[in-house]
């Protein structure tokens, strides 16, 4: 089971249902077989950039930002996977820029956190075509295009 505490800290834009982040989730978090806790928070860009700027030096909003729970497991009595945190208008901005429905750029940005909160990475070229390898699976299954369509 998966337990979602989605948190609009955003005035911006449209925002999916509640029950499309939960199928997001579940359809990414499916090779886990334990519970899962985790929350998905949405913020302006300058919560983002804040984020952004003190946990990766990196001085932007940028679209999902993912946080995993570094605890041990003997510490939690709680499934607690991690925390997301997806910029709304890096969202909305870059869907039309990349010429993406904005449904399918939610589905995938939060499938992509979803994966970085089981460990998956796009560092190294080799973990980079697995990851991207499996978000093309489970976008296909919910009826998206591939979201690396035309990057080289």
């Amino acid at each position: 089971m998966i337990e979602l505490d989605l948190q609009v800290a955003s005035q911006a834009g449209h925002l999916p249902a509640e029950a499309d982040f939960q199928a997001w989730c579940a359809i990414a978090l499916r090779q886990r077989s334990a519970d899962s806790e985790l929350t998905i928070r949405l913020v302006d860009e300058e919560e983002g950039r804040e984020l952004n700027r003190t946990w990766r030096g990196k001085d932007y909003a940028t679209n999902v930002l993912s946080f995993p729970a570094d605890v041990p497991d003997e510490l939690l009595d709680i499934p607690l996977l991690g925390d997301l945190v997806i910029c709304v208008p890096v969202v909305e901005r870059e869907a039309v820029e990349q010429g993406k429905t904005l449904d399918a750029h939610w589905a995938h940005l939060v499938i992509h956190g979803c994966l970085h909160l089981l460990g998956y990475d796009h560092i190294e070229d080799e973990e980079a075509e697995e990851m991207e390898g499996l978000e093309r699976i489970l976008l296909a299954e919910l009826g998206h295009p591939d979201p690396y369509a035309g990057d080289e």
